[in-house]
């Protein structure tokens, strides 16, 4: 786990040193969130998406932010697809919480 972070913090200073940050869809639907707003903390979790979901799982969680009930519809689900993408979703909000909390 340890080497996740420190990846991930490694690629965010190049990132920033280097000019080339940009906001991915995790970091932008916080951002223009009600609860959003805190730049810091979104990019943080943005890294957490970057480490553990794939662009497509993270332009899905995206839409959450802005329809709740999306994620509820998801996690109750019958479909495997759905299963599989809840349980990837799971360990991004794990992750997160890990690596972004205070």
């Amino acid at each position: 786990m340890k080497s996740y972070i420190l990846a991930a913090a490694g690629a965010a200073t190049f990132a920033l040193v280097t000019g080339m940050a940009e906001a991915g869809p995790i970091e932008r639907a916080c951002m223009a969130s009600d609860r959003g707003g805190n730049r810091s903390l979104c990019g943080c979790i943005q890294q957490a998406a970057d480490m553990t979901l794939s662009g497509g799982d993270q332009k899905r969680a995206a839409k959450f932010f802005k329809d709740p009930e999306a994620a509820h519809a998801t996690w109750t689900s019958q479909s495997k697809s759905d299963d599989a993408f809840w349980d990837r979703y799971k360990s991004f909000g794990q992750t997160a919480e890990a690596y972004c909390a205070g």
